[in-house]
């Protein structure tokens, strides 16, 4: 962290989505409404897959894990965001900003990670159906868990040390709706190359490592079901795994679109586009992804309502 000396920032003013005030209202309703639907549909895949007993594999141990990231990402950004669109002086704290981005990139790490886990889980049940048990255990999904979360909080700790070791001098004015490390090392008035460089290090590392298990995964995924002869156990086989990869597109290709454009077209703006949708459009569709398409989960949900009517529902 910075330290006192060498900080006179105290707080940060977040422009936020949009700075025209006739849309602060329009855009609070719109985002409590996405964030609503988030808590809603993570919320019941999370209860599903402990409560059914048809959904206590792997597949779903990951999922739950998935869910429950995608829950505490959109949870770290919206409530501050839902407020700033009700308030005229969007401020957060130093510490308070430092603490988000610690927790944002606790969670999106944490989901690239886990992407990565459930590819491999795919392919090992596909692939590999005979020995499915003895690679993916309940030891191996705890200890694959384990790692995901882990891993997200080393890196958390790591980047945001460094983006707040440097010194906020010049502005505190941040062109974002959240505290973020590329807008915020934007506002630095001193060197900025080894926080750049450690953000630039680990953003690359945890894309191409995740997406390298992605790719291999799905490739041998592909092979494997060119094998099958019968069409019936060939859509089967695609079934388990076609949510997953609707939903690695979107998230990828959203990071990729972030990433991989060209300096001389970047700008904050666009930046703040790709991070609305992976930060609340992305934990949003999720569950909708993996619940229409699956229909073990779409089959718990119907049980699960016939066991637990609403109160209103009872008396009538």
């Amino acid at each position: 962290m910075a330290s006192r000396n060498h900080t006179q920032v105290t707080e940060f003013i977040l422009l936020g989505v949009s700075e025209r005030p006739e849309l602060q209202i329009p855009l609070f309703v719109v985002f409590l409404f996405i964030y609503a639907l988030t808590v809603i549909g993570n919320g019941g895949i999370i209860t599903l897959t402990i409560a059914h007993p048809r959904l206590q594999t792997p597949m779903y141990f990951f999922l739950r894990h998935l869910a429950i990231i995608n829950l505490g990402d959109a949870t770290v950004i919206a409530p501050k965001m839902l407020l700033n669109f009700l308030t005229t002086h969007k401020s957060t704290l130093y510490y308070e900003c430092a603490t988000q981005l610690g927790g944002f990139l606790v969670f999106i790490v944490a989901e690239i990670v886990m992407l990565a886990v459930m590819a491999y889980d795919r392919y090992a049940a596909i692939c590999h159906p005979l020995v499915y048990t003895v690679l993916v255990s309940p030891r191996s999904c705890l200890l694959l868990a384990s790692f995901a979360y882990l891993y997200g909080l080393l890196t958390a700790l790591v980047v945001t040390s460094c983006v707040f070791s440097v010194s906020f001098c010049s502005s505190n004015i941040l062109n974002h709706f959240y505290c973020d490390n590329v807008p915020l090392l934007a506002l630095s008035c001193s060197q900025t190359y080894i926080p750049e460089t450690v953000v630039f290090i680990f953003s690359g590392t945890n894309l191409f490592f995740s997406m390298l298990v992605v790719l291999v995964s799905y490739f041998n995924i592909v092979l494997a079901l060119w094998r099958i002869r019968s069409s019936e156990g060939r859509k089967k086989a695609f079934s388990t795994c076609g949510s997953h990869m609707m939903a690695v597109t979107i998230f990828y290709g959203t990071l990729l679109f972030m990433y991989l454009q060209p300096r001389t077209n970047h700008s904050l703006d666009t930046d703040k586009t790709a991070s609305v949708f992976y930060t609340l459009v992305i934990p949003m569709l999720n569950p909708v992804i993996y619940s229409l398409r699956n229909k073990e989960v779409k089959d718990a949900l119907k049980t699960f309502l016939k066991r637990h009517p609403c109160q209103s529902c009872k008396h009538r």
